[in-house]
């Protein structure tokens, strides 16, 4: 076994501040609230600087690492499918996939959630209708991604909670 220095410490605060404000937002704080829309800004902010972060920061965190691929995720299917075990360094293909999927519903929310506090939109039920929406698609594509995380943490043998504390996963010496 061996250790490789994967995420980055920008990365690991990015994304426990995610999930500190998702939380937040998700299940403490009132919608209505000033609370609710300050905590709105963090997470849109934080999206923001990941976009930025994925073009210019450590190699596993830059978007060229794990760029979207339909192939790859099948593959990775098949592997989970068949029992073969692929160990990938950084994220894997369906891990890709559920990074973007995630940046845009965390964009599609901030949007919404920006346009009710809007004199124009204020009271549009759609807006409220497709925040809503967004919100609940990202509910559960959180719950996927933290069983998904699990999952592969059993089926590889490799901790991705503590690598993304420690910054460090540690990969069979064949990887």
């Amino acid at each position: 076994m061996k250790n490789v220095k994967v995420w980055d410490p920008l990365i690991r605060i990015f994304h426990w501040s995610l999930v500190i404000c998702f939380i937040s937002n998700a299940l403490i704080t009132d919608p209505e609230s000033q609370l609710h829309r300050q905590i709105g800004y963090v997470v849109a902010g934080l999206v923001a600087f990941r976009i930025i972060w994925g073009f210019v920061g450590s190699r596993h965190a830059r978007f060229r690492d794990f760029p979207p691929s339909i192939s790859g995720s099948v593959g990775q299917l098949s592997d989970m499918a068949t029992g073969r075990k692929r160990i990938h360094v950084g994220h894997t293909p369906l891990g890709a996939l559920m990074i973007y999927n995630l940046i845009v519903t965390l964009i599609g929310i901030a949007i919404t959630g920006y346009m009710m506090t809007t004199l124009r939109f204020w009271g549009i039920e759609w807006v409220k209708e497709l925040h809503e929406i967004c919100v609940t698609w990202a509910e559960f594509s959180v719950v996927a991604h933290i069983a998904a995380v699990v999952w592969e943490s059993r089926r590889t043998g490799v901790n991705l909670p503590k690598a993304m504390v420690t910054g460090s996963k540690t990969l069979p010496t064949e990887v």
